[in-house]
């Protein structure tokens, strides 16, 4: 059963650096395609809101109160306040709902 462990890491490991080589040793040229820039643009902030949203909706007592702040977070941060105001806005919302709805 350990020596499982230390394949299933050697394994893990060898995926990670696949992943970090393969680009860089098979795209030489400069990108070009405007399609595919835009894609790769968008990819680090679209995985930062997949592994952010589940946390959101999971971290209060009650989901309408994550999704409650996560709404006017995401109106603040459209109006241009700065992260602490909407990280600020965003904790208000739940404890206001919070003594609501409990």
């Amino acid at each position: 059963m350990e020596n499982n462990i230390y394949v299933y890491i050697l394994v893990m490991a060898l995926v990670s650096f696949l992943i970090r080589v393969l680009p860089l040793t098979l795209v030489r040229k400069p990108i070009t395609n405007i399609y595919l820039r835009s894609f790769l643009y968008y990819v680090p902030y679209v995985t930062l809101a997949v592994m952010t949203f589940p946390s959101i909706m999971s971290a209060t007592q009650s989901p309408i109160a994550g999704g409650a702040a996560l709404i006017t977070g995401i109106a603040a941060a459209w109006k241009g306040k700065s992260l602490f105001v909407v990280a600020l806005v965003c904790c208000i919302t739940v404890l206001l709902l919070e003594f609501v709805l409990i």
